[in-house]
Parts: C-alpha cells; structure tokens; sequence
C-alpha cells in the first residue's frame, strides 16, 4: 500500500469533517442549474527537486471506480451545485477555522478560491479540488527531507512536550537511515523516564543501533557528551538525541537543554546540526503555542508532525506551514515503521480534503 492510500485511509477524521461540512455548505444553498463546466485549474504545483532520504514505496494500482477521477476534474459532475458568493465564503473560512486551519490561514485560502471566481456555481467535488491545490501551495515550499550533511556525526537534536512522540519518532527515523545505509547512534537522554529509555532501547535493537543510556535521574548533558564520544570513536554518520519532554513554561528543563547544548558544542561548535520539534497533531492550535516557545529557545531547524491518524484537526499543519514556514521533514499515521515517511505536500492535501489519486 502506498502512504498516500494509508495517509488517506487513516485522515478520515480531518476529511470526513471538511467532507461533511463541505456537502453541507454546498447542500444548504443548491441550485438547480446544469453543470456550467470544470472550474479553470491552477498552474501545477512543482514537486520538491530533492527526493527525500527514505522513498514510500510507489503503488502503481489504479483507482477502482475511474468515475471519481473524472468527477474531480470536473468533468460529468452532476452532484449539486451552489452560487459562490459572500455567505458561502464566510460559510468555508469557519469550516477550515474548525479544522484548526487557523484564521489567516482560512482566510487566506478562501480568498485564492473566490478569485476570479465569484458568482460560478460549484460543486463540492470542484471545491475539494480548489481547497487541495491551495493547501499544495502552502506546504509545498516547507515538504524539505532532513537535510545530511557530510560532516560526522550529524548530531540531531529532539526537542518536544511529553506524549508527542519523540521517542518513537527517533526510533523509527534510525530504523530508516540505518535501512538507507547510515551509522546511526542515539542517546537516551530522558533520563527522567525510564520508559523512555526502555522504549528506546526496543528500538535500537530492532533497528541495530546502538542506545547510549544512563541511570535514571543522570545529568543528560553529560551523557549527550559521552554519546558525541562514541559516535565520534565508532564514525558514526548520525548521533540522534533524544531529550526529556519539556513544557515551554518550565524554565529548569528549559534551562537543561540549554545546558546540553553548551556541552555538546564543546565536541563540534556547529552541533546540533539540527533541531528537530516533535508535534502531536491530536493538540491542535497548542502546536503552534508550542512551535513558537520552542523556535526561540532551541533554535528549532525543523518539524515532525505525529498522530495524524487521531485527530480530525490534521488543519493545524497547514497553519504551522502558513505561519512558521520552518521544513517538515516527515508525518506520522501510526505506529509501525512505515507509518512515518518523508513529507509530501500534494499527498497531505488531497488526503486532508478527502480527495482521491
């Protein structure tokens, strides 16, 4: 299965929502007219000129009922139609607004679709269509895989609030670069938690990479230290680190991933090579609280958005791409392997708005 069908299958509460409040909004102010032809399309959307590290698996299986595709580009669309005007507008911006879009962002979005198009009838297939290519437009320019350099080791920094899925973000992100080739180590430096670590060090051992660990309650920034040592003695090509769940209004653990960042740099002036912020889509609108707080204190280079499949606000990404403009690297689905993969923004639009390949 490709991950735009498992991204699709499993956004079904994100687009069932838009779906369901798309046919509403079109279904309430109908008219009975003849199909007046497909909505003009938009100039195509270029695709990202670096592929990413790890490829999805591409399904060459066509759709079953060719009839949808024919129905998105506008053609024998007979469903209903409705008058593009003021109300509907409105009616659209508080749609995506509940989808945690956020405000600009709705507003922003609602605006590219009226241009030009004002007083047309449209149907919800043509809308969907509009919608995905709009959101394409905002994300495309922020769909950037983690960027390897040659220097070693790459030290990558997780940052992020508890039960975002951090660690099992690390996990799964070593489990793929050692699949691409990669020497990869990591360091448990929730050293708060044991969980964390036991969780881990599951990982490390179905990937084959090596967790450097401390006992419980150990000062993570002497242990990010021994780990940038043995990264540097085995010439490892990754050292990823994962940190204690922080709350941006604690200043003590603020204050220690300053610290480990200052130790750290004692080994490689340039380290953390990157920064990455861990989000659970399932917090809505507290991913963007949390991306600023972090973007001032950890000099976030880079996101990676988790839980998709749980919330049916799958928005927020848009209006963190709209707003903060900072790489996503990966979005995950679930909890397997292959439920994490590189960021495709046309992907991520069409399965958001319910739409098909």
């Amino acid at each position: 299965m490709s991950f735009f069908k498992k991204l699709r299958d499993r956004l079904t509460k994100s687009s069932s929502q838009l779906d369901e409040g798309l046919e509403a909004i079109v279904d309430e102010g109908a008219d009975d007219v003849a199909d007046e032809g497909p909505v003009e399309p938009a100039a195509p959307v270029v695709a990202p000129a670096e592929a990413p590290v790890i490829q999805p698996t591409i399904d060459h299986e066509q759709p079953k009922k060719a009839g949808i595709v024919d129905r998105l580009m506008g053609r024998a669309d007979n469903s209903p139609r409705r008058t593009l005007d003021d109300e509907m507008l409105e009616q659209l911006e508080e749609l995506l607004i509940a989808s945690d879009m956020g405000v600009d962002t709705a507003l922003r979005v609602t605006a590219n679709i009226a241009e030009g198009r004002m007083g047309r009838k449209v149907s919800v297939n043509e809308i969907k269509t509009l919608l995905a290519e709009e959101v394409t437009r905002i994300m495309e320019p922020v769909a950037r895989p983690l960027p390897l350099y040659t220097k070693k080791p790459q030290v990558v920094l997780v940052v992020g609030v508890n039960g975002s899925g951090k660690t099992t973000t690390i996990g799964k992100l070593a489990s793929q670069f050692r699949a691409a080739g990669k020497k990869v180590v990591i360091a448990a430096g929730d050293t708060f938690r044991a969980a964390a670590v036991e969780q881990l060090q599951v990982w490390g051992d179905r990937a084959g990479v090596p967790v450097m660990t401390a006992p419980e309650g150990s000062d993570p920034a002497s242990l990010a230290f021994d780990a940038m040592t043995k990264a540097q003695e085995d010439g490892a090509d990754l050292l990823m680190i994962d940190t204690a769940g922080r709350l941006q209004n604690r200043q003590d653990l603020m204050e220690e991933l300053a610290k480990i960042v200052r130790v750290i740099r004692k080994k490689d002036p340039d380290a953390p090579h990157n920064t990455l912020l861990v989000l659970d889509a399932t917090t809505g609108q507290n991913a963007l609280v949390q991306t600023e707080a972090f973007q001032k204190l950890a000099d976030v280079s880079g996101l990676v958005m988790t839980k998709l499949d749980g919330t049916a606000k799958g928005g927020v990404l848009v209006a963190l791409a709209d707003k903060f403009a900072l790489p996503i690297h990966a979005i995950g689905v679930g909890e397997q392997i292959d439920d994490l993969a590189p960021f495709d923004p046309e992907d991520f639009a069409k399965a958001l708005v319910g739409a098909h390949e």
